[in-house]
């Protein structure tokens, strides 16, 4: 008796439903379900098998489905619940790479066969292997009872679309493996951000004479921006701000580096080029690499005077705002932390007056884009940008500035990701 056809306009329904029913779905057990009902409806088979090597040395192999199951297994999430065995007729199938049709099954069949409970009572079977780096790794297969007859010309197409349902299912499963690892890697980097944070000031210091606001954004979970204030003993303080090169994890990590560096130096009053040369001498020698470096800027402020003593290695110049004047910190600028260990640092000074703002920040700001022009071309926030968002500032609150610079760099780039850590400092001089 020959498998019936519908009308191809039958079949066209059939598989358009098929292809609706799978094209969202994320379990891939589900998936096989709903594709297998749609193959029944197309071309009648109750009787199937399928067998796997996946992860498996030959000549073994795995049993994952069968009709003469006792109940129903997922092969993805209960593999050690799945028959086991090696060699005999399934043994063959399952490691010929290639598709197969036996019209004979009964003479193949030996009585002492390890599958013969999955393969007694059937007359013919359809094996069609699913590849992998050319190796079938898969094989699905169709089992007819005597007297059910199977149009031969149409296994070609059968094993087409086989194959290409069994990738599918493999991308699927990838896809969802990948996500699960995703996720797992975004809750790590989440950590890393939680502890990274916990490096920095829980609480800003009260320094007569200054009023101080800070902000500090990561580009990714973790980053690799760093600032921190140092008491220095007869009520003078350090002001410390860094920037690790690249992004993320690593950076992060050098980061925590950096802090626990710097934090190992007395808190005695030192010369701002002390403490960098400090930093970059244990950052050159054991934890830096190729192509790593940390840029950093320092700065003392004396107690009971108006004198800011300060060393750059390589970090942005501050901002000191005086009026309708702004006035570069780059006063005697070094290479970055971490290059050479024997680099040298010096130091610049600046008496601050009345009125006077402080702001140090990191390239996230200067650097932040705005979107793609029409030749590709995209534009920098700039120095010039924000020197004259903070003149316009006028006697503005710390706080008050900070808002205005993080809002001005957001609207500059209209709502895109930073691609940069962002760290910012802002300190009125009140005298």
């Amino acid at each position: 008796m020959p498998i019936p056809r519908r009308h191809w306009t039958e079949e066209l329904e059939i598989i358009d439903q098929l292809m609706k029913s799978v094209s969202d779905l994320q379990d891939p057990e589900e998936m096989v379900g709903i594709y297998w009902e749609g193959v029944h409806k197309l071309f009648p088979m109750e009787h199937y098998l399928a067998v796997s090597r996946r992860g498996i040395d030959p000549p073994d192999f795995l049993i994952t489905r069968s009709s003469r199951f006792p109940e129903h297994f997922n092969p993805w999430k209960e593999r050690h619940r799945l028959p086991r065995m090696s060699g005999g007729l399934l043994g063959e199938i399952a490691y010929a790479d290639k598709p197969l049709v036996i019209d004979d099954l009964p003479s193949r069949l030996r009585p002492d066969d390890p599958a013969h409970f999955y393969l007694e009572g059937y007359q013919s079977l359809i094996a069609m292997p699913n590849y992998e780096g050319g190796k079938g790794i898969n094989v699905g297969m169709s089992l007819f009872a005597p007297g059910v007859e199977f149009d031969h010309a149409m296994v070609p197409m059968m094993h087409w679309q086989s194959s290409l349902f069994g990738r599918g299912t493999q991308n699927l499963v990838l896809r969802n493996q990948l996500s699960e690892a995703l996720g797992a890697l975004d809750r790590e980097l989440q950590t890393v951000g939680q502890i990274q944070r916990s490096l920095l000031p829980t609480e800003l210091p009260a320094i007569p004479g200054f009023e101080i606001a800070t902000d500090y954004q990561t580009s990714a979970r973790a980053g690799g921006d760093y600032y921190d204030f140092f008491p220095l003993g007869d009520r003078g303080w350090g002001v410390f701000i860094a920037d690790v090169s690249g992004h993320g994890t690593p950076a992060a990590v050098l980061m925590a580096v950096t802090h626990a560096i710097a934090h190992t130096r007395p808190g005695a009053p030192q010369p701002p080029c002390e403490v960098l040369s400090h930093i970059n001498h244990h950052l050159s020698r054991s934890y830096t690499t190729s192509g790593t470096f940390v840029t950093a800027f320092y700065a003392a402020i004396a107690p009971g005077t108006r004198r800011l003593t300060y060393s750059s290695a390589g970090h942005n110049p501050p901002r000191l705002v005086r009026g309708d004047r702004v006035i570069a910190l780059d006063e005697n600028a070094s290479l970055p932390l971490g290059i050479m260990p024997d680099a040298g640092f010096a130091d610049g000074a600046v008496d601050l007056e009345p009125g006077d703002l402080l702001v140090l920040y990191t390239d996230g700001y200067t650097e932040a884009m705005a979107p793609k022009a029409a030749n590709g071309s995209r534009e920098l926030f700039g120095e010039r940008r924000l020197d004259l968002l903070l003149i316009d500032s006028g006697a503005d609150p710390a706080q008050t500035i900070v808002d205005r610079i993080v809002r001005e760099t957001n609207a500059f780039s209209m709502g895109e990701p930073a691609t940069d850590d962002r760290t910012l400092i802002v300190m009125r001089y009140n005298g």
